[in-house]
């Protein structure tokens, strides 16, 4: 009976394991979460970011530095709407305002906001055209069904588009060819994180 131990003590013998945070670990405790509300902050409204960091000691502003990086990088996403072209704009535009490599960080933008507006230009076309394709195809199984159980080759008028298998199968072709270009975003994001 005596190897059962208290919460106290598990807990205690936990801290003794962990040992002291080093002065990195404290700094990004207290100032992690500045980087996201400036971050934030900058979207919402229009702060300088620039001098908004240089407010604080010299230690912290890598940290409060890398947590608006973070964020900024979070918030650059496929634009589905007006909104998101902005915010995508606004995003890139805090980057570049923060990093010292300019010109690299433009050499990316540039690839980046190639994607975005092949997205915005031929995505479009390139759904519809998908969407027309998958929805005839569908037709096209209803109507061999429907003569295959009835004997009859009559045309139905279906409404393709509210069926469930229709619509699953349009999110998953939908998922699909996103995923090209959320990828290169990716790809774009982690080259962008690695420039100072």
């Amino acid at each position: 009976m005596s190897d059962i131990k208290t919460a106290a003590e598990i807990a205690k013998e936990k801290l003794e394991k962990i040992g002291e945070p080093t002065e990195e670990e404290r700094l990004k405790w207290k100032y992690g979460s500045e980087g996201e509300k400036l971050a934030a902050l900058y979207i919402k409204e229009d702060v300088n970011l620039a001098s908004e960091v240089g407010k604080f000691e010299e230690k912290a502003r890598k940290i409060i530095t890398s947590g608006i990086n973070d964020i900024l990088l979070r918030n650059i996403s496929l634009p589905h709407t007006e909104a998101a072209r902005k915010t995508n704009k606004k995003a890139m535009d805090g980057l570049k305002a923060l990093k010292k490599d300019k010109a690299a960080v433009e050499n990316v933008f540039s690839r980046m906001r190639h994607v975005l507006d092949h997205y915005t230009q031929e995505g479009a076309k390139q759904k519809k055209q998908a969407y027309e394709s998958l929805k005839a195809e569908f037709e096209a199984k209803v109507q061999e069904a429907v003569r295959q159980q009835t004997g009859v080759n009559a045309k139905m008028n279906i409404d393709i588009e509210s069926q469930p298998q229709f619509k699953e199968e349009w999110q998953r072709l939908q998922a699909q060819m996103e995923s090209q270009y959320s990828k290169l975003l990716d790809d774009y994001k982690k080259e962008l994180v690695a420039i100072e």
